[in-house]
């Protein structure tokens, strides 16, 4: 195994080499700071023969971290720059202060000051953005609020916020007001990461032990002689306010953007048979079914979501 290195493309990068076992993904770790937080997350240069310089940020879902795109990220690299974040409270990246929640409008916010600190100077003042999941999610708010800073938006099972009724709105403050003041207990600690990544096969979203293995690793930290999460646990505190699904429509109907909804046939949305508004809502949408479950950019058979979303970005 070899290690590659690369020069630092993004001004204010702290940048240290890595690579995972085929040379072919290798990545480089960079921390971007904050005026209150330093996120961490991984880069892959542009190819040589890119097309152009536009930047590829990548944002993982819940729970998970940049590791998520090892394997888009590099053929994404061959368009342009490919920057894959670690969100607040995830992998790498700091925590959120003592007394503060894991806010969705707050990870649209730290992606917002981190593109105007260090993605200003693109070709055309844009950047193209890649969310999977929860980074689906932040990425449709950002570009609604943002349209003028975002070329092309592709969320990855994904397609807008997850939403309450009004009528659940207390009972959701109440809910996450006491979690908060119970707390998040102990940490279970594992004798080996790969103890750790089986715990992780199964849940919501269930992954392959490769994928596991290949995930997990960046959510650890040695804890005495096992390991322990070092994911934020109050990540698993519900939120105490949501959004409507009225809102939740409003905000796709902000997007200006080109975007690609791509659709894994065994995802999280495939049993949902009411995201018809939510896809109408979206002016300049394009729709693409591709074999797989929540994880289709990272486990089982990859190729179908990585050619769909480069051919998207790439035809223009």
């Amino acid at each position: 195994m070899s290690d590659m290195s690369f020069p630092t493309d993004t001004p204010g990068n702290q940048v240290k080499d890595g690579s995972i076992e085929n040379p072919a993904r290798s990545f480089r770790e960079s921390d971007w700071k904050l005026r209150h937080i330093t996120l961490a997350g991984l880069s892959w240069p542009a190819a040589t023969d890119a097309q152009d310089n536009t930047p590829i940020i990548m944002l993982h879902g819940w729970l998970d971290n940049s590791l998520t795109f090892v394997k888009l990220a590099p053929e994404l690299a061959r368009l342009g720059p490919v920057y894959a974040l670690d969100f607040a409270g995830h992998g790498h990246s700091g925590h959120r202060p003592e007394g503060q929640s894991y806010l969705l409008m707050d990870y649209v916010a730290d992606l917002a000051e981190l593109v105007e600190r260090y993605f200003q100077e693109t070709p055309d003042g844009r950047i193209n953005l890649v969310g999977h999941s929860l980074g689906g999610i932040v990425g449709a708010l950002y570009a609604a609020a943002f349209p003028e800073r975002i070329r092309n938006l592709v969320m990855i099972d994904s397609l807008g916020a997850l939403s309450r009724p009004v009528k659940e709105t207390i009972p959701q403050l109440r809910k996450a007001v006491k979690k908060r003041i119970a707390g998040s207990g102990r940490q279970v600690v594992y004798p080996d990461i790969a103890t750790a990544a089986k715990a992780r096969e199964g849940g919501l979203s269930p992954l392959s032990p490769e994928a596991a293995l290949t995930l997990i690793p960046r959510n650890m930290k040695p804890e005495g002689e096992g390991y322990v999460w070092q994911t934020d646990p109050r990540l698993r505190h519900p939120s105490p306010l949501m959004m409507t699904e009225e809102q939740v429509l409003a905000s796709l109907s902000a997007i200006e953007t080109r975007v690609l909804f791509v659709r894994a046939d065994a995802g999280l949305l495939s049993y949902r048979k009411d995201l018809d508004k939510r896809a109408d809502a979206i002016a300049n949408l394009q729709i693409v079914n591709v074999p797989g479950g929540h994880h289709c950019h990272l486990d089982g058979e990859t190729g179908p979501a990585a050619t769909a979303i480069k051919q998207f970005l790439e035809n223009e």
